[in-house]
């Protein structure tokens, strides 16, 4: 069966319509050491090494937004492992985020205002000042790896409530990230500069973080679609190791990523395509391009007429693909809380519908199904008969929920389990708030992708929660928190979360409206029996 491709446009235009565009700001044991007083007389300011950082303080929190983590990558250091960043005199204004990455000029909704390739930066999140370190969680955040940025995710609500400090980071994103031409390293070592960043992050967080309050041996490193793809990628790098003791995965189709040979195909055709055709020559002409040339991202992956691009496996950073690593017990030895949401490509198949005003009908089902599962497609279609699901959107959603997202994380799970405790869990709320453009849609969207990251984080451009879905938003934050803080979704007062169990029932924590409960009927609902079997054919 040929892999589905997430549609790179379709899942930056998502993130963008349900997060906006805010401007905010080992498993097991470690060793302990005696609290630490971090903070002097005045909580906005932190000292580093590199200087003093003036933030923002509410009676709650405090956000240091816009800190740069290593150095601007523009002339000699385009398409180089992030160098560090410089120190500065003074106090540095910590108020706003930094710019965001390069973005796809296709789906970027500020049309390249507020980007830079000088956006190597990160934001804070801290609980009030107190002399104990708190849990780090570091968010990578989604977008297909061409748009977004760390400081949609407002995790206030992390800090205030779960008592934990919350880091959001930029990383090189589309061309300027990911392309994998050969002249540009030696031995493979091409293709990463977006996953070096987040390296690079997670080392400052290493170095840096106490300085605020945060615990350097006490950090979980999350994210979500693009994010979670990354940290499937941490968890088998070589050079990530040591840098977080847990990890959080959410809608992370990790299966979706470039191998080396393929990437580098890609990447010659594209320095051709923007003028830098001889190999030989090709390196200088692409670092010295003006950064115009270079907004279009290079594209790895096809589903349908959507693009995907990102890390690239077999290579020096990432030298074997993150599923296969699992499956030979080569990732990490560190918990894991791993899960999808119900209903995950409806959103999908609903841009497609807004965006390019795409009505499918029955006759359009059997190429949809091709486009996405290749040879497997007549299966796929006899196994989804559009009238079970209500619609040829609804079969097709459902089709892809299931073979690209649901049973590849329950794979993951089962896989990564053999080595440490992994978490699982299904976003469960079919009302969940989505933008106010999806309720005209033909269909509903359910629990879609995305969806569940209004119940962790402030973001703007989505409803607000009603008062159930608020509880539920709570319980989500406290389990999230007590994962970062202990390794295990524990909390006092909430449904016991069970580890996931392979030799099962794999049990997983349906998060839903009106009181999380514990389902067995996962692999059931979703037929991963039958996606097992046709990956075998």
């Amino acid at each position: 069966m040929r892999s589905g491709r997430l549609g790179v446009a379709l899942l930056t235009m998502l993130v963008m319509l349900v997060a906006g565009c805010v401007q905010g700001g080992g498993q097991g044991t470690t060793p302990s050491r005696p609290p630490t007083r971090v903070q002097g007389a005045d909580p906005a300011l932190v000292q580093l090494a590199a200087g003093t950082l003036r933030g923002t303080v509410t009676s709650d929190r405090r956000v240091f937004a816009g800190i740069p983590y290593a150095a601007a990558p523009v002339g000699p250091l385009r398409f180089a492992p992030p160098a560090p960043a410089q120190g500065w005199a003074g106090q540095r204004d910590a108020t706003r985020p930094g710019p965001r990455c390069i973005q796809d000029p296709a789906v970027d909704p500020e049309q390249g205002r507020n980007a830079a390739e000088d956006c190597l930066t990160l934001n804070v999140w801290t609980p009030p000042v107190s002399d104990e370190l708190r849990p780090v969680m570091v968010w990578i955040h989604g977008g297909a790896f061409v748009g977004g940025s760390g400081d949609i995710y407002d995790a206030g609500q992390l800090a205030a409530r779960g008592g934990i400090v919350v880091v959001t980071i930029n990383y090189r994103l589309g061309t300027l990230g990911f392309l994998a031409h050969p002249a540009l390293g030696a031995d493979g070592d091409v293709g990463n500069y977006g996953l070096a960043d987040q390296q690079a992050a997670l080392r400052w967080v290493r170095d840096n973080i106490a300085d605020f309050g945060g615990d350097p041996e006490k950090v979980t490193v999350a994210g979500e679609s693009a994010g979670g793809m990354s940290v499937c990628d941490h968890l088998v790098a070589p050079e990530s190791a040591g840098l977080f003791r847990a990890a959080i995965l959410m809608s992370a189709p990790c299966q979706a990523q470039a191998d080396l040979a393929s990437a580098s195909r890609r990447s010659l055709d594209y320095a051709a395509a923007v003028g830098c055709p001889v190999p030989a020559a090709a390196a200088a002409c692409l670092r010295g391009l003006p950064v115009e040339e270079l907004r279009e991202p290079v594209w790895y992956f096809n589903i349908g007429s959507d693009e995907l691009t990102g890390p690239v496996t077999g290579s020096a950073l990432v030298p074997r693909a993150p599923l296969a690593a699992f499956g030979s017990g080569q990732a990490q030895s560190v918990p894991v809380l791993i899960g999808t949401n119900r209903d995950e490509f409806t959103l999908f198949v609903a841009l497609r519908y807004l965006r390019e005003g795409q009505r499918f009908t029955q006759a359009d089902y059997p190429r949809l199904l091709a486009e996405t599962f290749g040879p497997g497609a007549a299966a796929v279609g006899l196994h989804y008969p559009v009238g079970r699901y209500g619609g040829v959107a609804q079969a097709y959603s459902a089709a892809v929920t299931d073979g690209e997202f649901a049973c590849v994380a329950d794979r993951m799970a089962a896989e990564l389990a053999e080595k440490a405790p992994v978490y699982a869990y299904e976003f469960n709320d079919r009302e969940a708030p989505a933008p106010e453009v999806m309720r005209t849609l033909p269909f509903p969207v359910g629990a879609s992708h995305s969806l569940e990251l209004r119940y962790l984080f402030d973001v703007g451009g989505a409803p607000p929660l009603n008062a159930v879905q608020q509880r539920l938003s709570d319980e989500m934050l406290d389990y999230w928190s007590a994962f970062v803080r202990d390794g295990r979704p524990a909390v006092d007062g909430l449904p016991d979360w069970p580890g996931f169990d392979a030799a099962g029932p794999p049990s997983r924590m349906s998060l839903q409206p009106g009181g999380s409960r514990v389902n067995n009927g996962f692999a059931l609902e979703h037929q991963c029996a039958f996606w097992a079997a046709l990956k075998e054919k």
